[in-house]
């Protein structure tokens, strides 16, 4: 199929396209900001209680970050099918494909709550875990991720609405349940008064507690538009449509898989240099989370505008969409980054006064204030292609960069060559940047709307 040649926009079209980005980005980064808070507000009270926790904790959230792949894998191809048929103005084919997305949501998180009850202790070994870690890791991963189901349900209900372009509710039901999160999470970690104090175990239930509680709100979000005005036939598995769902949730679970199978690896390299040095690098992790916060936030409102001009048939928009979302990650991100390496200095110690925890952390920061435009580019043009049904493409370049260049280059640097937790974050400023080379080239290329059809 040929592409109409680009037309530049005008002034007014431009401002206008800003603005709808804006629009829905603004309120998914202020999603993504509360989900974060999760771990982050998890990570700030377990520091209380030691590095020991504090490793647990990054240990667990690093084998969720598979867990995750797959869900998110699920609500890409959730919100491009929906988007696609509400560009169309198909509500009813919408609303279908939104029932087959929960339906096979809900299998799967029930699947991998099995899983984790089974196995929790044999795959935190296989992660790396030190004995000092494993017992209290076994108890955080059991209470956290038993109960899957909460969070691919939350992923893809998150998803179906904003596919529909409702970007809003997710973020005001994120930034509700962090509210509970952190008054739930001061008190079954450290009782009240001293008493019933849960430690570790109190922060996995009162993360349970509010994915529970925001299942329940994005479900009555939904609810109110016609995407989720939900009758009770049409809840049978639709072959037809979960064929679809693999064909473009396989790949971009395969990349998500590929990224976080590599973060194990790597994650087991970075352990094996000494649990400080692993909390020093889940620390950096936390602090860097902004960033992805403002990337992941632009890549959702790309994808929702870019799959609704596609399947409008208005390739030209699709295009100027996805630019204008690439150079708005590029100049914020950066500004994000340099931002939290120099506010670093004060806020550190409220997390950990390790003098040489501290050091590291300040090392991988200033490392990574030299990555954020390529991890923009990766993260918006990542969601680009994939609004597009170009799936494969980024589950390529995803393979060969965690492979090629991070886990390989974890060990080269960060081992082999002694260089620690600064290796580390070189490895992964090299891998961001080849895959953000190859993006681009392939987003110049077209063949990303050929494929959409």
């Amino acid at each position: 199929m040929k592409t109409e040649p680009l037309k530049q926009d005008t002034g007014r079209q431009r401002k206008n396209k800003w603005k709808a980005i804006l629009a829905l980005a603004l309120p998914a980064i202020g999603e993504t900001f509360f989900q974060s808070m999760v771990g982050f507000v998890d990570t700030f009270f377990v520091s209380k209680l030691g590095l020991v926790e504090v490793a647990a904790v990054g240990v667990t959230n690093a084998i969720l970050q598979i867990y995750f792949s797959v869900f998110m894998a699920l609500g890409v191809a959730s919100t491009v099918m929906i988007a696609n048929q509400v560009g169309e103005g198909n509500i009813p084919r919408a609303r279908h494909i939104a029932k087959q997305s929960i339906l096979l949501a809900g299998w799967i998180g029930l699947f991998f709550g099995i899983i984790t009850f089974i196995f929790a202790s044999p795959i935190l070994k296989m992660m790396g875990a030190a004995e000092i870690v494993l017992e209290p890791a076994v108890i955080y991963f059991r209470t956290v991720a038993t109960p899957s189901i909460f969070i691919s349900l939350m992923f893809i209900l998150g998803s179906v609405l904003r596919g529909a372009g409702d970007t809003k509710s997710p973020m005001k039901v994120s930034l509700w349940i962090n509210l509970l999160h952190i008054l739930l999470d001061y008190i079954l970690i450290f009782g009240i008064a001293g008493f019933g104090a849960l430690g570790l175990l109190g922060a996995g239930l009162a993360t349970v507690i509010v994915r529970l509680l925001g299942t329940i709100l994005l479900w009555r979000a939904l609810t109110k538009y016609p995407v989720g005005a939900f009758s009770l036939s049409g809840w049978k598995i639709d072959k037809e449509i979960i064929k679809k769902f693999l064909k473009l949730g396989g790949p971009a679970a395969g990349e998500r898989l590929s990224m976080r199978i590599g973060q194990v690896i790597y994650f087991g390299m970075i352990l094996r240099m000494g649990t400080y040095t692993y909390a020093a690098h889940q620390l950096a992790g936390n602090f860097t989370i902004f960033g992805y916060m403002a990337g992941y936030g632009l890549a959702t409102a790309a994808t929702t505008l870019v799959g609704q001009s596609l399947g409008a048939k208005k390739h030209d928009e699709a295009r100027e969409y996805a630019k204008a979302s690439t150079f708005i990650g590029m100049f914020l991100l950066t500004g994000i980054g340099i931002m939290v390496y120099v506010l670093l200095p004060w806020v550190i110690p409220y997390f950990t006064v390790d003098t040489a925890v501290i050091n590291q952390v300040r090392i991988a920061l200033g490392i990574d204030v030299f990555n954020q435009v390529a991890l923009a580019v990766v993260l918006i043009l990542t969601g680009v292609l994939q609004a597009g049904g170009d799936t494969k493409y980024p589950m390529y370049t995803t393979t060969i960069g965690i492979w090629a260049f991070r886990t390989f280059g974890v060990y080269l640097l960060g081992v082999y060559l002694g260089w620690g937790l600064a290796g580390v974050w070189i490895a992964i400023g090299l891998d961001n940047g080849l895959r953000a080379i190859l993006l681009y080239l392939r987003f110049r290329s077209n063949r990303w709307i050929q494929i959409s059809g």
